[in-house]
C-alpha cells in the first residue's frame, strides 16, 4: 500500500516509518507538517494519508490538511492519529467524509498488525473509529426519554458500538458470538427504532445510525 504521513513528532514519526516499512508498505511521502505533506502529494498519489491531529499548520492542522487532501485526492484514504479521542474531533472528521476515513489514538496504533489492519480497513472505503470513543458514543446514561439510545436494548447498543468502529456485520458476529443473521436483525431494529427506513441505502443507514449518537453524544456534553 503507497501511504503518505504528517507528523509533527520526529520521535512518533520515525516510528510510524520503521512500523510501515516492516509491513511492506510504501512511504511514498512524509513530512513534518500539512502544508509540506500537501506540496509533495502535488504530482502524485498514496492510497491513505496519516495525519496528526493537531500538527502545523496550527490549530488542529491534521484536519485542515485532510480537508485539502480530499478535495485535491478524492479515492485517497485518511486515517487521523492523536493522542485523545474527543468526540469534537470526531464530528469534524465525519464532516470531511463518511468514506474511507478513520480516527486512532497513537497509543494503539504501536504495532504492525493494528496499524496494517487499520490501514486495511480504511482503504477499503470504511469507517474506522477508535474503540473506546465508539464504547463510549454508545455508553450515556439512559434515565433521560428524550436521549435515543434510551429505545436500544443492550445488545443493540453492543453492534452500535461495532459498527461505529467500522466492522462488518460477519466483523459484529464474530465480536459479539452470534450469527450473522442474528446481528442483521439487531441492525433492522437499530435502524427502525432510529427512523431509518429502507428506501436509504444500508451504507447509508449505518453511517446515519453512528452520526445519531454522534449528536446525542455532543448534545449531552
Amino acid at each position: 500500500m503507497r501511504v503518505a504521513l504528517a507528523e509533527d513528532g520526529a520521535l512518533f514519526r520515525e516510528g510510524l516509518l520503521m512500523l510501515l516499512r516492516a509491513a511492506g508498505h510504501e512511504v511514498v511521502a512524509c513530512a513534518a507538517g500539512g502544508d509540506e505533506l500537501v506540496a509533495l502529494l502535488a504530482n502524485q498519489s498514496a492510497d491513505v494519508a496519516i495525519l496528526d491531529i493537531r500538527m502545523p499548520p496550527e490549530p488542529d492542522g491534521g484536519l485542515v490538511t485532510a480537508e485539502r487532501l480530499r478535495a485535491a485526492h478524492p479515492a485517497m484514504g485518511l486515517l487521523f492519529l492523536s493522542h485523545y479521542a474527543e468526540s469534537h474531533y470526531l464530528m469534524r472528521i465525519l464532516q470531511i467524509g463518511t468514506e474511507a476515513i478513520g480516527y486512532r489514538l497513537k497509543e494503539k496504533v504501536g504495532s504492525v498488525d493494528v496499524l496494517t489492519d487499520t490501514l486495511s480497513r480504511i482503504d477499503a472505503g470504511e469507517i474506522v473509529i477508535e474503540p473506546v470513543l465508539a464504547k463510549r458514543l454508545v455508553e450515556r446514561p439512559r434515565g433521560d426519554k428524550k436521549d435515543v439510545v434510551a429505545a436500544l436494548s443492550e445488545r443493540e447498543l453492543d453492534v452500535l458500538r461495532l459498527m461505529a468502529e467500522g466492522r462488518s456485520n460477519n466483523g459484529i458476529a464474530g465480536q459479539l458470538f452470534v450469527t450473522p443473521k442474528a446481528v442483521e436483525k439487531h441492525i433492522a431494529s437499530i435502524f427502525g427504532k432510529l427512523g431509518l427506513h429502507a428506501d436509504t441505502a444500508e451504507h447509508h443507514r449505518r453511517v446515519l445510525a453512528v452520526l445519531t449518537y454522534l449528536r446525542s453524544q455532543r448534545d449531552g456534553e
